[in-house]
This record gives C-alpha cells, sequence and structure tokens, in this order.
C-alpha cells in the first residue's frame, strides 16, 4: 500500500468513526479538496491514467456535435438552448463537438450556451485552452445549471460516481465497508447488521453494487428533460441489465490496481447500471432511448462513412491512424470499446426520436 497523502487521513477518520462505506471511500479519493484524484491532476491520455474515446478519434466529437444539431431540430430549433457537458475531461469533446457545428450548423451553434460541469481545477484551466472563445459557463454540480432546453453530454461520467456496494451473507446483504486490517492497512470488511431494504437474489458472497448518487442525478436530470425539454446522451462502460458482480476497480497508469492500494493517486470507478438508470429516469417523466452498445451507436451515426472521407484527404500515415481510430472506438471485442461502452439517451416527451438508436 502507497503512504499517499490521503492515506493518513482515512486513517486518523476511521479510527476516530469506525469504518466507511464505499460510497465515501471514494468519494474523498475523487474528489477530496486537497488530496482528491480530480482535484491535482490530468489523468487523461498516454501520460496519464486512461485514455478515453474523444482522445481516441476526432470522429466521436463530430458525431457527437452532429448529433446535437439533430436533436436541436427535433426541438423546433429553439433560439436559445443550453449545451452542457457533463464531465468535460480536456475539453477534446467539446472542441471537436463544436468544430462540427461550425461547419455543418452554424444556426444551431449560435443557438448555444455552453456549460461545463467540472470540480478539476486543473481540467478547468485544460478546457479553458481547448475552447477558446466559447465563453463556457462552468459548474460544481448539474444544481446550477440555468432553467431552459438543454442537451447534454455525459461521456465516461456516470462511472466516476460513488457507488454503495453490499455482500449476500447468511444474514442477508450486508454493506461493504473499509476499515484498517493489520499495520494499519486499509481493508475491506461487511457491516455487522444486514441492511432490510436490499431484497436481490443472490448467491452468498454475490456483491450488489447500488449507484444511489447516479441514481439521484438521472431522477434530477430526467425530471427536467420532462418539464423543460431536451436531450440527455450517457456513453459509459457498463452492463445493459445490471446483475451481482463486484465492478469496482482502480486504473493507474492504464493498468488495473488494488482499489485499496494508493488512495487518492488512482482513478476509481464501478459499471454503470444502465437498466437502473433508465428505470429512474422513466419514473421521472423522460423517454427513454437505447441502451445500445458504443459500436452499433456510432456506426449509426455514420462514423464509418466520416472515417473514409477524412482518409481520402489524407497521407498514407494519417489515413491509417484515422482508420484505427475508427476501429477502437467499434471494437466488438470482449474487451473492446465498441462493446463495452454502452449508449443511452433520455428525452423530453412528445420530441422526436434520438438519432443513433
Amino acid at each position: 500500500m502507497s503512504e499517499t497523502p490521503l492515506l493518513g487521513e482515512l486513517r486518523r477518520l476511521i479510527a476516530l468513526d469506525g469504518p466507511i462505506s464505499v460510497e465515501r471511500y471514494m468519494a474523498l479519493c475523487l474528489g477530496h479538496p486537497i488530496h482528491g484524484y480530480y482535484r491535482n491532476r490530468d489523468p487523461l491520455g498516454a501520460a496519464g491514467d486512461f485514455t478515453t474515446a474523444p482522445e481516441v478519434s476526432q470522429i466521436f466529437g463530430e458525431l457527437l456535435g452532429l448529433w446535437t444539431a439533430e436533436v436541436w431540430h427535433g426541438l423546433g430549433r429553439p433560439g436559445a438552448f443550453h449545451l452542457v457537458e457533463l464531465g468535460p475531461g480536456r475539453g477534446t469533446l467539446m472542441a471537436d463537438a463544436l468544430r462540427a457545428l461550425r461547419a455543418a450548423a452554424p444556426d444551431c451553434l449560435a443557438a448555444a450556451d455552453l456549460h461545463l460541469v467540472e470540480t478539476s481545477p486543473v481540467l478547468r484551466a485544460a478546457q479553458a485552452r481547448a475552447l477558446p472563445g466559447s465563453a463556457p459557463t462552468w459548474h460544481e454540480s448539474i444544481d446550477t445549471l440555468p432553467a431552459g432546453p438543454m442537451i447534454a453530454l455525459a461521456n465516461e461520467f456516470f462511472d466516476a460516481l460513488p457507488v454503495r456496494q453490499y455482500q449476500r451473507t447468511e444474514r442477508g446483504w450486508c454493506e461493504r465497508r473499509i476499515g484498517l486490517g493489520p499495520d494499519d492497512a486499509l481493508a475491506f470488511g461487511l457491516s455487522p447488521d444486514p441492511t432490510p431494504e436490499i431484497a436481490a437474489d443472490g448467491a452468498p458472497g454475490a456483491v450488489l453494487t447500488l449507484p444511489a448518487v447516479a441514481l439521484d442525478l438521472a431522477r434530477h436530470l430526467a425530471g427536467r428533460l420532462a418539464r423543460e425539454g431536451g436531450a440527455l446522451l450517457a456513453i459509459d462502460y457498463g452492463d445493459l441489465y445490471g446483475g451481482t458482480a463486484d465492478t469496482l476497480q482502480a486504473v493507474v497508469r492504464h493498468r488495473f490496481a488494488d482499489p485499496l492500494a494508493a488512495p487518492g493517486e488512482a482513478d476509481l470507478t464501478a459499471q454503470v447500471d444502465f437498466a437502473a438508470l433508465a428505470r429512474a429516469a422513466a419514473g421521472e417523466g423522460a423517454v427513454v432511448h437505447g441502451p445500445a452498445t458504443q459500436a452499433d451507436f456510432l456506426l449509426a451515426l455514420g462514423l464509418a462513412q466520416r472515417a473514409e472521407r477524412l482518409a481520402a484527404r489524407a497521407n498514407p500515415e494519417q489515413a491509417a491512424a484515422v482508420r484505427a481510430g475508427a476501429d477502437r472506438l467499434t471494437d466488438r471485442a470482449t474487451r473492446g470499446m465498441g462493446h463495452l461502452f454502452k449508449v443511452m439517451g433520455l428525452a423530453g416527451p412528445n420530441q422526436p426520436a434520438l438519432p443513433g438508436f
């Protein structure tokens, strides 16, 4: 276990209050105001810990920009709407999306008011560099987004929201907690009493992940879309149907790691339960589209044709890179991005079907 700056604080917290939930552990590791993973670093790209789709190919963001224009047309071409990105990374996706809008749908771009939900000072600075002249408004949370029609993009956002975990025992579902083991190392344990509200099926030892934060956020956004109109596009790695599996993971330098080994220094995520998100959103009056695999969604938007057009105008080396990026985004292998990542759309009632589904 690495002696990270956050580890000492976690030890003191656990010694004072007892073991903490996985949800609180994730929240502190990712969002601690001083030592949180996302507060003081750029985690993206070859020099970071992981690579997202916008970093793989410019086509990803361009297609989402054109998707935005189609949704805007379906809304009746409002003279003003909020273009929102949740967790914008370095701003790469939005820069590519705005470039596509500038070329293909300048009237949509003129109507867009850009809002970025981002807590990291480091990434906000990167976004400002990537989006010169776009005048975004930054938000710490969705709570301060202004009222009105909204088209929101959320790529690899929900997977980083803290989750609760429960393990099936002979006593029932007991919450998984993190305490101190030998040599004051962090260790997983279970609450002594079961949680009676958990009534899922599962064999002894099964782990149930409850994305309470993500579900609350989905309900909030879905209710807003139902009242004010608009759409949300969520793209993330996850499961179409839910289930019982321990999907909590840590990534350091593009390799999987022990989630407890380096608190505050590793990316922590859990697979998104799209079925649960869909139920939560539908319960607030939003219309759910999908989920679909990322491969099916991007190909339906015309990724293959766009890649060939770009490749045809490029030199052989650049053309090979364009095709390689497109292939990686739509790779249907078991561990390929096209299979692992799913896409779900939410829309207000009485709107046309969202493109790509």
